[in-house]
Formats: structure tokens, C-alpha cells, sequence
């Protein structure tokens, strides 16, 4: 089947048609399987006019990661309550996560399961999105140490590694419930999720906050 022929419209435009064909595509059928003709024809263009925009698969999809990872970590920032408790900052920013997630399905499967597996420069471009979101949970968590008044405040590396461990249980919450959570049908809210997270990670830290520390009661 040919391309659609559709009516001229401005360059920003057309090329954000063809991003849009280009998630769908790779998150349905992967970055290797996925060719420009089938990219072509789901954005209704020919495939001559993709390659004069965006060059190359490999540019487009580069593209395709830029736009999702600036979307997915906009939609956190601006999900953050300002002026509230370190546990509400939290508690929203992980509901404007599992919202944006749900409602991009697509979006996410690219950043999450394809470009990771493609190496670099893909990775990369993946990593650097991972990097801001965790430098912004480490600062939550080190304003709710600080809003606790901590006896021993936690140590900078602590910190990091909390951070680093509730952004990747939130990247496997998203998984979980993009693919029906409990069960078919039985897809859990933005709001649920955010609560599954919160009720896991944060009666512990707000144990680790008033001074406690697991021991194992053995030495080694």
C-alpha cells in the first residue's frame, strides 16, 4: 500500500506527524524490525520525504528517544507540588510518572525496553534521562532528611543509593502496570501505582529518617 497523500502543513508539524509514526512503530515493532517504509506509511508520507527530514532510521530514532525522555521528564516537573513536604513533592512526582507512562504507553516501551538494547548512542541518550530524574529524587530525599531533622543525616552516597533504587522500582511499577498490573483488565490508576511505591519506599525512609538502620544481628 502506498503513502497517503495528505495537504501541505508546516515542516515542525509534519515532522512531529512522523516522530508519532515513529514511537508507534518501534515500540510495536522494534528497532531492528522496524523499517522506513512501514514508518512511512503509518505518518501518510512518502518515504523519501522521512530520509529529507530526519536523514536515517538511526537519526530518527535518536530523535524518536530526545523527544520522549524531554516529554516524560517535563511531565515529572511540572507533576512536583511546589512549596509542600519533601513527601508530597514525592508523592506527586511519581503520580505525573505513572500518569505520563500510562498515557504514553508507547513512548515508554521505547525508552525503556528498545533503547536500552540498542546500544550506544541510544543507551546513552536513555542514561542521561535517568541521570536528571534520580538527581531530582536524590534532592527530595535529602530535603526530607533535612525537614526530619535527622540525628545522623544520611551520607551523600546513602542518598544517591536510595535514589537510584526508588527510580528503578518506579521504572519496573511502570512495566507492571502498562502490562494490566494484577491481571487483564485490571490495569491500576497513576494514583494506585504512585501509592504501591510510596507504601513500599517510604515507611522505610521515614524509619531511616528518625534514625533507625536495619542490622542483620550478626557481624559479616
Amino acid at each position: 500500500m502506498g503513502a497517503v497523500k495528505s495537504k501541505r502543513m508546516p515542516r515542525a508539524v509534519r515532522e512531529q506527524q512522523m516522530l508519532d509514526a515513529a514511537v508507534l512503530t518501534f515500540a510495536r515493532r522494534g528497532y531492528r524490525a522496524a523499517s522506513m517504509d512501514e514508518i512511512a506509511e503509518v505518518a501518510g508520507v512518502s518515504k523519501p520525504l522521512v530520509y529529507l527530514y530526519l536523514n536515517s532510521k538511526e537519526e530518527l530514532f535518536s530523535a524518536v528517544i530526545r523527544r520522549e525522555a524531554a516529554a516524560l521528564a517535563e511531565a515529572v516537573r511540572a507533576a512536583v507540588e511546589p512549596g509542600v513536604s519533601a513527601d508530597r513533592q514525592l508523592w506527586s512526582g511519581l503520580k505525573g510518572f505513572f500518569a505520563h507512562t500510562a498515557e504514553h504507553p508507547d513512548g515508554w516501551t521505547v525508552l525503556h525496553q528498545q533503547a536500552r538494547t540498542q546500544g550506544e548512542p541510544f543507551a546513552v541518550e536513555v542514561a542521561v534521562l535517568r541521570a536528571e530524574i534520580i538527581e531530582f529524587v536524590t534532592a527530595m530525599i535529602g530535603a526530607a532528611a533535612q525537614e526530619a531533622g535527622c540525628d545522623r543525616e544520611p551520607a551523600a552516597r546513602e542518598v544517591s543509593g536510595l535514589a537510584h533504587a526508588l527510580v528503578g522500582a518506579a521504572e519496573s511499577l511502570a512495566d507492571w502496570a502498562n502490562s494490566g498490573g494484577p491481571g487483564p483488565g485490571e490495569r491500576p490508576s497513576a494514583k494506585d501505582t504512585a501509592a504501591t511505591l510510596m507504601n513500599f519506599a517510604w515507611a522505610g525512609l521515614g524509619r531511616l529518617m528518625a534514625g533507625e538502620r536495619w542490622s542483620s544481628g550478626r557481624e559479616g
